[in-house]
């Protein structure tokens, strides 16, 4: 078959490391390059202690990802190796979770391990056994630009999409990281699977948080974090109590079922009081939000992030992975980066990622993203206080 992949150098003298997750997606990776005759090694990282995972459907990294990994890279002749990352993995994205989670925050945990664990520390280990290349079954894009470098794009289905957990890849990552299933259709990765005598052909895909088995985020909170959950008060945007809760991980920003009060009309949470120990619930338009204020922010957009931020850029942002882009400007503002939102968005929450793009629809390049720091409610744009202190940004490329 051709070379797509846009490698330098013959296919036989290129180590191409494959981050194998025991998935029919990067298995697929690692025997389309292994066919094209590169030089593949496979990895498949040890995550978490996967014991109560391992019989779970849709559990990722768990004991049966391993042995199916293993056993595909038996199947298509390259060496295999399992790499235990549970310290660190533990303290970059377990902790961070459950710290985030405490503070009223709705994090996203995949973001940072994509940005910490695989495209950090097993991109690092990749270049230790001698690769030059990196790839992964993430459905995104990369094409190299015209004048040097490489771009990140939404994958061609869009259902598939992952982009919105990948904003944070850096330019210098680019360079060295390849997704060969950009664009392809999951139904062609699955053929190819089949052709390729695969075990993990029809293998259901991974769901919700991999280290969350249960799919009960309090459970893992207040394991993690005794005392996280104690009591406190059901409040109305005037402070007016309603009632009382068992602890404020139990809630997150746009809930609407199991608030435990009564009222003549339909109530959300509007915000989550952490210091305070307080709920705050309001009317479903109390969650529409027009401006965005970000921390952490990276910009994969031409130029730097300077240059773009002074023509105040119209930019289309996603703040949940299964929504569709809206359309935004981004700017400074005082508190650091914003995106003031042309329409508005309902149910943002600090912690949660907000990716750029250059457009709404197709495979639209990936301009960047940030951290969402807190939010300014369109209701009352004017006199509104953000929903937690806004975070200076250190520094807006990494």
């Amino acid at each position: 078959m051709p070379d797509t992949f846009d490698i330098e150098g013959r296919p036989s003298d290129t180590r191409v490391v494959v981050a194998m997750s025991g998935g029919v997606d990067s298995s697929v990776t690692a025997a389309l390059l292994a066919e094209a005759g590169y030089d593949v090694v496979g990895i498949t990282l040890q995550l978490y202690d996967h014991g109560a995972a391992t019989h779970r459907k849709g559990a990722c990294c768990a004991g049966r990802d391993i042995h199916d990994a293993r056993a595909v890279a038996a199947r298509i002749g390259i060496p295999h190796y399992v790499l235990d990352y549970e310290s660190r993995f533990k303290e970059a994205v377990i902790d961070r979770f459950a710290e985030s989670y405490v503070a009223g925050e709705t994090p996203v945990p995949c973001v940072e391990c994509n940005q910490s664990i695989k495209f950090r520390d097993l991109l690092e280990t990749a270049r230790g056994l001698g690769a030059c290349i990196l790839a992964t079954g993430h459905y995104v894009a990369s094409r190299a630009l015209p004048g040097g470098g490489r771009a990140l794009y939404r994958a061609c289905e869009a259902e598939r999409d992952q982009s919105y957990f990948l904003f944070g890849t850096t330019r210098e990552q680019l360079d060295v990281l390849r997704f060969p299933l950009g664009d392809r259709t999951k139904a062609e990765t699955r053929e190819l699977a089949r052709r390729y005598g695969l075990s993990v052909a029809d293998k259901q895909d991974s769901q919700d948080i991999c280290f969350v088995p249960t799919g009960h985020y309090a459970d893992v909170i207040a394991r993690l974090r005794p005392g996280a959950a104690g009591p406190g008060e059901i409040v109305d945007l005037d402070g007016r109590v309603l009632g009382h809760h068992d602890g404020i991980i139990n809630f997150t920003v746009g809930q609407r079922r199991g608030l435990g009060v009564a009222n003549g009309a339909p109530l959300y949470v509007v915000r989550l009081d952490a210091a305070a120990r307080r709920v705050v619930v309001g009317p479903r338009e109390a969650l529409h939000t027009s401006r965005i204020r970000l921390r952490d922010v990276n910009w994969l957009g031409d130029g730097s992030i300077d240059a773009a931020l002074a023509k105040k850029p119209e930019v289309f942002v996603k703040v949940r992975s299964t929504r569709a882009p809206q359309p935004g400007w981004l700017r400074a503002g005082a508190g650091g980066i914003e995106v003031e939102l042309i329409g508005s968005e309902d149910g943002v929450s600090p912690g949660q990622a907000c990716a750029f793009y250059e457009a709404a629809v197709g495979q639209a390049r990936v301009l960047g993203g940030g951290m969402i720091a807190s939010t300014v409610s369109a209701v009352a744009a004017k006199d509104a206080k953000p929903v937690a202190k806004p975070i200076a940004i250190a520094a807006a490329t990494r």
